[in-house]
């Protein structure tokens, strides 16, 4: 079961200070929901990217070492946040800029929510939850396959 977080515990735990702060420096006459809403989309963009990077890192991380390690550490977060009842910071962090922007922040996780309205129609949670795994899992095996592979033919 999630927990639920309410709006400013969520704040407190994803320095919701200091976004309030940039918000009130950067409002447009005092309208800083649109400053929230530029903020929200942004967060938005970087989770895209940040699925993409889950995805398809193992391309741009295959012979730089510190991006391969990074890239590993971001699957296993993808695989953790995927099977444990973790909330995901950047969903938490875009559903608080929603709410502080006025717009009713969507439940559940950034991937059930987008793919169900945009690609897949009525996706299961345990079946998209299954292909985040699969997915996260394949990579990891891609790497320590590539590891030990190395390993045994230097022996």
């Amino acid at each position: 079961m999630r927990q639920n977080l309410k709006g400013e515990q969520i704040a407190g735990l994803l320095g919701g200070r200091m976004l309030r702060l940039l918000a009130a420096r950067l409002s447009f006459n005092g309208n800083s929901v649109v400053v929230y809403s530029a903020l929200a989309v942004s967060v938005l963009g970087l989770h895209l990217l940040f699925i993409l990077w889950v995805i398809f890192g193992a391309l741009v991380a295959r012979s730089r070492p510190l991006l391969r390690w990074l890239h590993i550490a971001c699957l296993i977060w993808g695989i953790l946040v995927q099977v444990l009842p973790w909330p995901c910071p950047l969903t938490l962090l875009e559903n608080w800029l929603e709410a502080q922007a006025g717009v009713e922040p969507y439940h559940g996780g950034f991937l059930l929510h987008y793919l169900d309205a945009l690609v897949y129609p009525n996706i299961s949670p345990v079946m998209l939850m299954a292909a985040g795994v699969v997915i996260c899992s394949l990579n990891l095996a891609i790497y320590a396959w590539a590891f030990f592979g190395k390993r045994n033919r230097s022996l």
